[in-house]
Order: C-alpha cells, then structure tokens, then sequence
C-alpha cells in the first residue's frame, strides 16, 4: 500500500505507534465521501493516498470458499461431529494460511482485492441449530451452546493466529442473534424469545467467542429480534454486545440487511434512514449500499460526522491489525508459500476430519467393518459418484474431489468383486423402472447404498434448487425414490450398509429397521471418499458424535416459526428421539468406571473434583467422546433438563484403560433466571458422565453404560 514518498510522510504509516492512534490519523485525512466509501464491504479506494479497493466479503465456513482452488474440509456441521477442539483448530490455522496466500497473491496481480480474495472471513456460524427444518442448519456447529461455543472457539483462534500484534485472518461470529429460519422469511421475522431463553439458549457461543477467542467481528441477524432490527438493535449491539461482553471489534451487517430495515420490516422510510439508523446502534460496516447514504443522512441531521468517524475506527483498526497499512516485511504473515493451498499436509487434515466426523447409527450383528469373508460388494444409490455431496454450501474447490466410489475403489482388495449402478435419483422417481440393480444386489455379499441429501435439498435461501422452501425443508424424511429402491433391495434379501449425506437430521422411520447398518456423513469435504472407505474396511474405527438430536419425525418438534425452546433440542425435549445427542457407536466398546467424587456435599461458590475410568473393552484401537452432563433437581425456574458441561475426545488401545479427572464449577452449576441474569442456589444435582446425552434411547441404541451421581450444594 505504500505506494509513494508522500505517504512515507503520513504519521498513520508510522508503524512505532500504536494502532489505535493511527487509525485516527488516517481519519484525520479523509474527507467525508472517502468515509463512506471505506464503511461498506466494497471498500473503495483512496488514489490519493495510495490506498487500494479492500473488498470485505470472504467466506471459510469449512475452508477457503469462493475463490479458486483450496482444501476443502468437512462442512461445519460434520467438524462439530468431531468434538475435538485440537483438530478444529488445526483446521482453522490451515484454511487461514490458504487464506493468507490468496490474499496477497491477488494484492500483486491486481493491485487491489475482489470479493471473496480478502482477509476478512465471515466465519464461524454459531447460530443453534433449534430445528431441524433449517436449511443452512449445516453451517453452524449443532444444537448446544456449550459445544457451539467450545469448538467455534478454537475455529477462531486458529484463523486468527497467535501473533501478539498482528491478525493472520479476521473471524466473524454470525449471525447475531436470535436467528435460525424460516429462510423465506428471514427478512420480515420477528423472533420473539424470553430473556431466560436469549442468555440461556441464543447468546453463550457469541459470548464465548467475543471474551474467550477475542473475535474481530461479529455480523448482525437479517430479522428483528424481540422487535428490534438485529443490525440495529440497542439490545443487542448497545446493551449485550459492546456493553456486558465489552466486544471491541467491528460489527457489520449481513448483506442486504440495512435494506431490509426500509423494504421490510418498514422501521424505517428510506436508506438515508436506515443508515443512520444502523450506525447509531452500533453497526459499523454495511454488506449493501445503504451506508453510501452517510453524507445525506448527515445532511438531514439524523447522525452526526463523529458517528461516522467511531465506526470508522474500528473498521479501520482491523485492516491494520491485517498489517495492510505496513511494509510486508513486518507482518509475519506475509510470506507463507504458495504451494501451501491445498498441500498434502492440508488434504491429510481434510482426511483426518473427515475420518473423526463420521458417526456409526448402527451395526446389526457386527456387519461392519467389512471382512476378508466377504467376495463382492454392490455400490449404489444417487450420492456414490457425487461431488456434490462432498461440498456442502459454501465451499471451495480442489482438482482431487474423491467421490464414495472412487474412495472404495481405492480401497477394495484385490480378490473382492465390485459392482455400482446407480439404481435411484436423489429426489425424482427413476424413468426406467426396471434394472438389475436388484439381480447385482443378490449376487454381492453386501450392497453399500449412498443415499441421503445434497445441497440441492437444503441451503440457504435460494440456492438450493429442489428445495420448496427456499433452503429450507418441509420434510426431514428420506426422499420417497430413495425409500422405495431401498425397500426394493432389502426385499431381495441383501445385506444393505446404508452411507447417508446431510447437514441437517433425517427422519428414517421404516427404513432404520430394514437395514443392517448406518453411516452418518455429513458433507465429508474433498477426502470424503477415501474417509468412507477406510471406515467401512476397518482400518480406522468410527467416532463421531452427534452435535445435535434427531428426531424420528417433526411431529415430536414445535412450529417452524416457534423460538421457544419448550421440547427443543436434548436440552428441552420430552419425547423418545430416533438418535440422541451426542451418540455415535464405535468397532470397539467403551466401559465407564470408578466414579468418585471429591464430596458429596459442597458450599455455594466451591468446585467440585471428581475421577473416574475409561476403558476400552473391545479388541481395536478406538477413540471415545466421554461427555459430562449435569441436571439441576431443585432450580427455581426453567432450566434444562440435562446441559453438557464438559467433554473430551480420548484415544485408547484395546484393552487399555486411562484414570480421568474433572472439575465441575460453580458456572457450571448456575442457570439463567427469567431476567436473564445468571444464578447459582442451593440444591440437589444430577451429575452424568458416559458416551452420549442422558436417557434410556441412547443405551438402547448401544451407547456404553454411563455413571451417574447426585450431589448437593449448601
């Protein structure tokens, strides 16, 4: 950006002073139409101070999106499947080293950045996935705060990078708040929720992530939250955000959303207004072309220059933390290698998660992993041969995009028999009816059906192509031409593994009992295939964990439209699920053990320490999720009916066993009350530690037996 000696002058280039203050240098030299120019997400350029066009707007939900080649990890949905939060942020420091590369090359080539080449990620997603209708449920990292939290922060610690004084990448919490569909009605919503519900549900993972991970940025809802526009909400932007949690990044709207405050939501009469609007209550960057209204805005008295200018500084304030105002040499980032996007290292990571995210429903009579004894197997459905299904939304793209077929043929030892067809479409009836699919079903020893849902299913508004409800779904069955030809299969008598592709739960009603064993996928990423095909032979045993519950169907789940969180997610719901939270099987088995607690009775404000044992019991190599829930027995008001307070993912060797400590917190042990306040009160409480959420369904389903004690605090 230095692009002459006239700018070697100006103190804001003086790179021995604090950020801050050259932030407010640089102001002191813009004129008001510049400003304007520099606060929406097309930031325009500034010729006569060497200053280039800085395009705000890149994505990297599950790696770089957008912008050519990169490392196409799993969707965010299947990452949070993985509940390791070590792995998340390798992830992460891999997709901002892509990032950064990127980022500069197009600075050479073009001497100025497009959309989608900059260094300003608007991720991680940390809405709650409340309802599995939700199209772009997929994004976010489940149902749970606490787990949303957790591993959203290590996503943002790993693209923000550890340098003391510069970012590698700046992240962005989104989409505050209060907001999870309808899609269709995202621009005209009103979510209406109680307080208790706001802090206790919708608000822990931005809280997290803004004191815990220093988040540069946080993006507002499109809807209006307990009336309030969210990217103008004095609630909160004002009150939660800058006031209790100290947030002192930028904050800026989702795209087209200051629009929506005049064209919508009918808040305000026109753009002019809806931009002073914005920037009174906190909004600092526009993803629209509302904000090009400043000066006329200003013109009627409705902001002043010096609201422009507090914005200003702290949009600003992150392209210097960026190091774009300093000399390359100066900035720690700015010599990552070329060849690093998309490097082995980086696909043995997409590998690695996509390996982790795989979740195991079932495995009738140990179908799985498939033995030396079986001579043929039959590969089928519409997702075997996809690319799609590896992506998800909000993906980039890389030349080697293994397919579950192409993984299994890498796989299959020679000696065993292959045949694939593709037997049925994703949602359409098949045209010709009759096809041997079934006649090379019968002569296999197992079929593998790869089935389930494609971003052409569910997404984001307008961008899923067979889906009624713009993204979202009004149905979480299976598509009835995928129900039908696996009935036609299982009625031949074969032995079917079912591998299903989704970001979001589906419904299998007669299905689950027709077939022998289930797969959860998710959207795998690039290494997808390969991930697949080692599961299913063995080579490394499934450990994925369900990030949110699956219903058996949506008659168990309140209107679409309901924020409420009564009979929600594991957390709230009463009725018997198809497949818990936190579930997931494994090839080897896990016993819990010795639990002892450090007393059984404790005073308000102690800690309390309690051990117990993990074992692997069975005779491979595996790794569990232990997971620790603790209920309230005597709380005041509403409270969960189980919270996850803790987890951790632990690798053992067969037969081995290792001795676990956890400490459970007072902030463990408090609720939100109906003001929104946090409280702790004596009482009796429920303490759980095992492999998946409590109740009776998960240790049907084969979860290992958990341990279970109740304390009280005095």
């Amino acid at each position: 950006m230095r692009e002459n000696n006239t700018q070697e002058k100006q103190t804001y280039l003086d790179t021995s002073l604090p950020f801050s203050d050259r932030v407010k240098e640089l102001i002191k030299l813009l004129n008001l139409d510049e400003k304007a120019g520099l606060l929406s997400h097309t930031g325009k350029s500034i010729p006569r101070l060497g200053i280039p066009g800085y395009n705000y707007w890149s994505e990297a939900l599950h790696g770089v999106a957008r912008n050519g080649r990169a490392t196409v990890f799993p969707q965010a949905i299947g990452m949070a499947a993985t509940w390791d939060r070590e792995m998340i942020y390798q992830v992460a420091d891999a997709i901002s080293d892509e990032g950064r590369v990127k980022y500069h090359t197009a600075l050479r080539r073009n001497g100025c950045t497009d959309q989608y080449q900059g260094l300003n990620f608007w991720s991680p997603n940390v809405n709650i996935f409340r309802d599995p209708r939700w199209g772009r449920g997929q994004e976010t990292w489940g149902e749970d705060p606490y787990l949303t939290g957790e591993m959203a922060c290590a996503f943002v610690k790993g693209m923000q990078g550890n340098d003391p004084k510069y970012l590698k990448t700046a992240a962005c919490a989104k989409h505050f708040a209060v907001h999870s569909g309808p899609e269709k009605q995202r621009h005209t919503f009103n979510a209406v929720v109680t307080r208790r519900e706001l802090y206790d549900t919708y608000l822990p993972a931005f809280k997290k992530l803004v004191q815990d991970a220093n988040v540069e940025a946080v993006m507002g809802a499109y809807n209006r939250t307990l009336g309030e526009v969210c990217c103008a909400s004095k609630l909160l932007i004002e009150d939660i955000l800058r006031g209790e949690w100290n947030f002192q990044g930028h904050f800026v709207s989702d795209c087209g959303a200051l629009s929506d405050f005049h064209l919508s939501h009918k808040v305000t009469k026109d753009a002019a207004e809806s931009a002073a609007l914005a920037l009174r209550h906190g909004c600092d960057l526009g993803c629209d072309h509302v904000f090009d209204e400043i000066p006329e805005a200003i013109r009627r008295g409705l902001i002043t220059e010096e609201d422009v200018d507090h914005a200003l500084e702290r949009v600003l304030l992150t392209r210097f933390k960026l190091g774009m105002f300093d000399p390359p040499e100066e900035v720690p980032y700015t010599s990552i290698p070329e060849d690093i996007v998309g490097c082995a290292s980086h696909r043995e990571l997409a590998y690695q998660a996509a390996v982790e995210s795989i979740v195991l429903f079932k495995n009738r009579d140990h179908i799985l992993p498939i033995r030396s004894s079986v001579k043929k197997i039959f590969v089928t459905g519409p997702n075997a041969t996809s690319t799609e299904i590896l992506l998800g939304n909000y993906y980039g793209f890389n030349e080697r995009m293994v397919t579950l077929l192409e993984g299994l043929t890498g796989r299959i030892p020679e000696g065993m028999g292959l045949e694939y067809t593709t037997g049925a479409m994703l949602k359409h009836p098949r045209e010709i009816k009759d096809t041997w699919a079934s006649g090379m079903a019968q002569s296999s020893d197992l079929a593998i059906v790869c089935g389930g849902f494609s971003s052409f299913l569910e997404g984001e508004e307008g961008e899923s192509l067979l889906s009624p409800q713009n993204g979202d779904r009004n149905s979480i069955s299976l598509p009835a031409s995928q129900i039908n030809y696996i009935k036609e299969l299982a009625i031949s008598g074969t032995r079917i593994v079912l591998v299903l592709t989704g970001g979001s739960p589906i419904a299998l009603g007669e299905i689950e009992d027709m077939v022998d064993a289930i797969l959860f996928i998710w959207y795998p990423g690039m290494e997808g295939g390969r991930a697949v095909a080692d599961v299913l032979f063995g080579d490394v045993s499934p450990s994925g964990k369900l990030p949110l519950t699956f219903p058996k169907s949506l008659n168990q789940i309140p209107p679409f439209d309901d924020y409420g969180m009564n009979n929600r997610t594991y957390r709230y719901m009463t009725e018997e699920p198809l497949y818990p939270f936190g579930f997931g099987l494994s090839y080897s088995t896990f016993e819990y053990s010795h639990l002892h607690l450090e007393k059984e009775n404790i005073t308000l404000g102690d800690s309390l320490q309690l051990t117990f044992t993990l074992r692997n019991s069975g005779s491979q190599m595996a790794a569990e999720v232990v997971q620790f829930y603790l209920t309230d027995l005597e709380a005041s008001t509403i409270v969960p009916l189980h919270h996850l307070i803790g987890f951790e993912r632990i690798e053992l060797p067969a037969g081995g066993s290792q001795k676990m400590e956890f400490t459970i917190t007072p902030e463990m042990m408090s609720f939100f009350n109906d003001d929104g306040e946090l409280t702790i009160e004596p009482g009796d409480f429920q303490l759980e530690v095992g492999g998946c959420s409590p109740g009776k369904r998960g240790q049907d389903l084969g979860a290992p037996k958990p341990l279970s004690t109740v304390f009280s605090l005095k």
